[in-house]
């Protein structure tokens, strides 16, 4: 029988090459592709021990360990379905997410097993182990007695094979269904566009409850049967140190900056490296071009979702054309990108509008949400991304904001990108971010936010000033907050909702003249 569980195109991957190194880690252990083999056996023994229900799933609140990884894998070949949950979650979050998925088996580290076990069993789930990042746990313990021979569960390319939670920034946060085909439809994709070669070794410094580390960067290892160098943490020292023995690194911008500020960081250091990418959120300008200057190379970034896994990229071998930095190139092979304006028209290039899209890589909906799943896709099958942009003449495309983030002030749109382009272009300026805040004549008032590089003495009239001669009056924020750094969650995106809440009184009407 033909089976599409993604685990067993992993597997026929680095099945060939059983004695070579799948994993080193920053502690010096080694894994074989022959120990992955085995461990998810054992693991996915264990699971099927526990007479799950079909679908049942695996929630995995727990430090990031190659023996985490190895449980999501494991997860896959056991035919169920995997629920990874960021390990800043607090007690309110973990309990919505246990009570909405309603998972069969939650894994979480020992030091929160007091309290993840207690909300765990009150929502009625069965089994709770643990799992820490030395290799010890009530996990390991139990798969320690099971068979290391497993035939993998064979699954149908529908079916489901992991949710993800979205960062609910407004509203409940929504699981992801990500089905067997969705996952592997990408990873082949990716392993073709981005020129995964023989011999290619990845830097995985990536946390793995997300699609970037968890997806992206490992599926891409493992179907290539590439070495992983595993860092469980992010160090701009450990990477610069294993950066001439690797060929590939994926990273969030927040890294790239952190790398920038280390003096090891060399194009001798780089001399062996072939792809760097970049993703999760926006790249400035600055960063794509001192990188550049630095290395010699030009970071790859590239456009994905929770919901879809990736969409877009900038070519990566030469032939297929330039990286553009502020872009997110073009639509990868088989998947469709649109952008259209309000009544859902196509627009043409240029045009600022929504970004709509559609591919076997593209989500089947929301987990028990079938109303707000109605609402995401448009009557022709379009997933509405709710992000805002537009494709340059070439075919590249730039995102340019959340449509959530459009600001709506006197009548005007103003997007908050355009303002921040040209704020984060200004000499002594780090990074900054605009936000709409309520305004008792305009409806929502601009304001900006920004980071001054050390030492840069900034001044909030004189900013003002110069985008007053740069962008349109409605445009110019009416207040602008110097302040040390931008709230931002674990993959470095800026938490807009925050500063929006800590700045909604700012024109409230007591204070506002009319």
């Amino acid at each position: 029988m033909n089976n599409d569980n993604l685990f067993a195109a992993l597997r026929a991957a680095f099945l060939s090459r059983p004695e070579g190194t799948a994993i080193e880690t920053d502690n010096g252990l080694c894994y074989t592709w022959r120990d992955i083999e085995r461990a998810t056996a054992m693991l996915a023994n264990l699971l099927a021990s526990l007479k799950l229900p079909e679908g049942a799933r695996v929630a995995a609140h727990t430090d990031k360990s190659v023996e985490a990884l190895l449980l999501y894998l494991a997860t896959l070949r056991a035919g169920l379905v995997y629920l990874p949950l960021n390990t800043a979650y607090q007690q309110a979050e973990l309990e919505y997410f246990i009570g909405n998925a309603e998972p069969g088996v939650v894994v979480c580290s020992g030091r929160n097993f007091p309290w993840v076990s207690k909300l765990a069993f009150k929502a009625g789930v069965k089994h709770v182990f643990t799992l820490d990042d030395d290799r010890t746990g009530s996990l390991l313990e139990r798969a320690a007695h099971m068979s290391d021979e497993h035939d993998v569960a064979v699954r149908r390319a529908e079916d489901l094979a992991a949710i993800l939670y979205t960062s609910g920034t407004t509203g409940r946060s929504k699981g992801a269904m990500l089905s067997h085909g969705n996952l592997l439809s990408n990873a082949l994709t990716l392993k073709e566009y981005w020129d995964w070669q023989p011999g290619d070794v990845l830097i995985h410094a990536l946390p793995i409850f997300h699609v970037h580390g968890l997806f992206v960067a490992s599926h891409g290892a493992l179907l290539n049967g590439s070495t992983m160098l595993w860092l469980s943490k992010f160090d701009p020292a450990a990477v610069i140190e294993r950066l001439p023995r690797a060929t590939v690194f994926m990273g969030v911008p927040t890294l790239y900056v952190r790398l920038l500020s280390e003096p090891g960081l060399t194009r001798a250091a780089c001399s062996h490296m072939r792809l760097f990418v970049s993703g999760s959120a926006p790249l400035l300008i600055e960063t794509f071009r001192d990188w550049q200057e630095r290395t010699g190379h030009t970071i790859l970034e590239r456009y994905g979702m929770s919901e879809t896994v990736m969409l877009s990229s900038n070519p990566c071998r030469a032939g297929d054309g330039e990286r553009q930095g502020g872009t997110v190139g073009k639509p990868l092979p088989g998947v469709q990108i649109r952008v259209v304006g309000e009544r859902g028209q196509p627009l043409p290039a240029d045009e600022i509008g929504n970004v709509e899209v559609k591919g076997p890589n593209v989500f089947a909906g929301y987990w028990r949400m079938p109303e707000k799943t109605a609402e995401e896709f448009t009557a022709d099958g379009w997933f509405k991304t709710g992000d805002v942009g537009r494709f340059d003449a070439r075919g590249y495309l730039t995102i340019v904001g959340r449509s959530k983030d459009l600001i709506i002030t006197g009548g005007y749109n103003v997007y908050p990108a355009e303002i921040e382009s040209y704020l984060n272009d200004t000499e002594g300026v780090a990074e900054s971010a605009v936000v709409g805040v309520p305004h008792p004549d305009f409806g929502e008032g601009v304001i900006a936010v920004v980071v001054p590089k050390p030492g840069a003495g900034l001044d909030e009239a004189a900013l003002l000033g110069q985008l007053k001669r740069q962008i349109a009056n409605y445009k110019v924020p009416k207040r602008l907050f110097l302040v040390g750094e931008l709230p931002r969650n674990a993959m470095g995106k800026v938490q807009k909702n925050l500063l929006r809440k800590e700045h909604e009184g700012l024109f409230a009407p007591a204070s506002a003249s009319h």
